[in-house]
């Protein structure tokens, strides 16, 4: 294994926190260690979180701290190898063999490869990050396929022969955690539980995410999402709609609407199931905070 010490510069987990409040991502110290230990033993990362604790933020936050391209493969139930690596464009070869007539056309040549987003990164190893986003929506035969992927980072393409990175793309993976991820994928990556941020470290998001947000506003809102996450709710507010919530109820309020009603009537920003929101509709008043500035 080589290890790697310093990376685009970043010579530390320190020195890729500070990085990533660059970037606009307040990380802690066990994220942005993690982080690094990941770029340093070129392993993949894994973050697994509840859905909007910031695990896909986080993967584009540290592709922006090294200055490449995010590549995300978004998975889903029914997820293939075609989705994932390439395909070929069958109705282009097909009118490629009508123009050509009696002449040869070569109809496995790069213009009919249609690269996905494995292919893609390892093209372009040095300069893309590759977010393998909610691995655990796919099914267990595709995720087999990732570990073969992971080993090797390498391609076999039938028509033209193997592409194989000149070196290991820097790679993050996310889960939900709506399924158990087998063992063997865990052990080939650096893993990272991201947890809902506690509330002087969401309050902080909040106003770095926000420009017209004032901190009592912020403290406000984080309290309210806190007490929101404690209820058996199908959908939860993730940090997102904490900043989102934030900067709606401001805007209300300076359009002359009086807190608290400006937090309910912008409560859709936080919110998004209507049998939470009719679960919460007579427990609000306790929910919401009574003042901001």
């Amino acid at each position: 294994m080589v290890v790697k010490a310093n990376i685009a510069g970043i010579s530390s987990p320190r020195d890729l926190q500070r990085s990533l409040v660059d970037a606009q991502y307040l990380a802690d110290d066990a994220l942005a260690t993690t982080a690094y230990l990941s770029l340093a033993l070129g392993k993949p990362l894994l973050l697994e979180g509840a859905p909007g604790v910031g695990k896909t933020e986080a993967a584009k936050a540290l592709g922006g701290v090294l200055g490449r391209e995010v590549i995300r493969l978004q998975c889903f139930e029914g997820i293939d190898a075609a989705a994932a690596l390439y395909e070929w464009n069958y109705p282009r070869q097909m009118l490629a063999i009508r123009q050509a007539a009696d002449q040869g056309v070569n109809l496995y040549s790069e213009d009919f490869l249609l690269e996905r987003p494995l292919l893609a990164a390892l093209r372009n190893p040095t300069r893309s990050l590759l977010l393998i986003d909610e691995i655990d929506r796919a099914d267990q035969e595709f995720e087999a396929f990732l570990l073969e992927f992971l080993s090797d980072f390498s391609i076999s393409i039938p028509e033209t022969g193997t592409i194989r990175a000149i070196q290991a793309p820097v790679v993050v993976l996310t889960s939900n955690r709506t399924r158990d991820l087998h063992e063997a994928l865990r052990r080939r990556c650096v893993y990272h539980w991201i947890d809902y941020p506690d509330a002087d470290l969401e309050a902080r998001i909040v106003m770095a995410r926000a420009s017209t947000v004032a901190r009592a506003t912020a403290d406000a809102v984080v309290a309210s999402v806190g007490l929101l996450r404690a209820e058996p709710l199908a959908k939860p507010p993730g940090v997102a709609e904490t900043v989102e919530w934030a900067e709606a109820a401001t805007l209300l309020n300076a359009q002359g609407a009086r807190w608290p009603d400006a937090f309910r009537r912008a409560i859709g920003v936080a919110i998004k199931d209507q049998d939470d929101l009719t679960y919460l509709s007579d427990r609000l008043a306790a929910i919401l905070p009574g003042q901001a500035a």
